[in-house]
């Protein structure tokens, strides 16, 4: 049975790009989905097409039971998005924000006011609430713009890089917020680049690139698919590398990778803490000194780097990664309006791509 998100064959193209190239997705209900890829990969494309905001040249999509072409202002009623920027109103206040977006929802006037009370809450910015957006911090924007995403309780929400440019304690906060939703049944489509996001949110990760699905798994099972335990060594001086790379030659099962300026040296074993208490002993006979030392298993940036070539970290300033500009002047937005009158879109419509 199809999850609560499901695409077979997307493809999208903006002229020579071919942005999507056959995506296939099935997130099933009430887990995370982890989207991960470089720059331009598609992930935000893939977003694109199942919020509704660009239609895919070929491929089906499903979203909450709802068929994502046939029935886009239905599919709209059932999902929330935060895209990669906060799609906010600077002028108006946090609490006018929010019961706005109620009232677009065609909640009373009562109950979107006490949503917005209980939101603000939620995301720590009662004391704010009362101020205009614009004086907010980028990082209390961009949870005023989840809390938005988040008034009508949505089953199925979509997340565009959400903790882009957080500090780690208001990403600490978002991430407990977003394992609350799961808890309650919501499903997550999850994009971002922080690798140690993915590990810690989702049951399940997708990898991407140039298009396409290269790779899908548990963070486990990626990690597994990377290659097995390596040992890491820190050695007290850098005149100690030399001799330390010849001891760990001789136990390792391929090259020992070398940081210089770190006094790192890595390479790939087999043979868990035995062999780890072996190495400890040669180094010693060796008299090569040892500020830190360990058996490690691979990272997801282990495995972004193996399966794509290169780390998953931002080249640049924090500019949307897309892929193209997309069709039919829909620059992304929040899906969860649930009408779009055509000539009168504002900005929190147009705003997040």
């Amino acid at each position: 049975m199809p999850g609560a998100i499901h695409a077979e064959g997307l493809v999208k193209t903006f002229g020579d790009v071919r942005a999507l190239d056959g995506v296939d997705l099935d997130v099933p209900e009430g887990t995370v989905l982890g989207l991960l890829g470089p720059n331009g990969a598609g992930k935000t494309t893939a977003v694109r097409v199942l919020t509704t905001l660009l239609r895919p040249d070929s491929g089906t999509a499903v979203v909450a039971g709802v068929d994502v072409l046939r029935h886009p202002d239905e599919v709209r009623r059932s999902i929330g998005l935060s895209g990669q920027f906060a799609a906010v109103d600077e002028y108006l206040t946090g609490r006018e924000n929010l019961h706005m977006v109620g009232r677009l929802y065609q909640m009373s006037g009562r109950a979107a006011k006490a949503r917005a009370v209980e939101l603000l809450e939620r995301f720590h910015l009662t004391d704010a609430a009362d101020r205009p957006a614009k004086t907010y911090s980028g990082g209390m924007r961009r949870r005023l713009d989840l809390a938005a995403a988040l008034v009508v309780s949505p089953p199925v929400m979509f997340m565009d890089e959400p903790t882009t440019g957080l500090d780690p304690r208001n990403r600490q906060q978002l991430w407990d917020v977003i394992q609350d939703l799961v808890a309650g049944g919501t499903t997550v489509l999850l994009t971002t680049q922080y690798l140690e996001e993915a590990d810690h949110l989702a049951h399940d990760i997708c990898v991407v690139d140039h298009g396409r699905v290269i790779a899908r798994g548990t963070a486990d099972e990626l990690k597994v698919r990377t290659g097995g335990e390596r040992v890491e060594v820190v050695v007290h001086r850098p005149d100690q590398i030399d001799p330390a790379r010849a001891v760990l030659s001789g136990f390792g099962k391929g090259e020992v990778a070398v940081e210089a300026h770190t006094r790192r040296l890595t390479v790939p074993v087999t043979g868990g803490a035995r062999l780890l208490a072996e190495v400890i002993r040669e180094l010693d006979t060796r008299g090569v000194g040892i500020d830190d030392i360990g058996l490690r298993r691979p990272t997801l940036d282990d495995v972004f780097i193996s399966l794509t070539g290169h780390s998953a970290e931002r080249d640049g300033e924090d500019a949307p990664e897309d892929e193209a500009a997309p069709e039919d002047g829909a620059r992304g937005g929040h899906a969860r309006r649930p009408d779009r009158r055509s000539d009168r879109k504002s900005d929190r419509e147009e705003g997040a791509a």
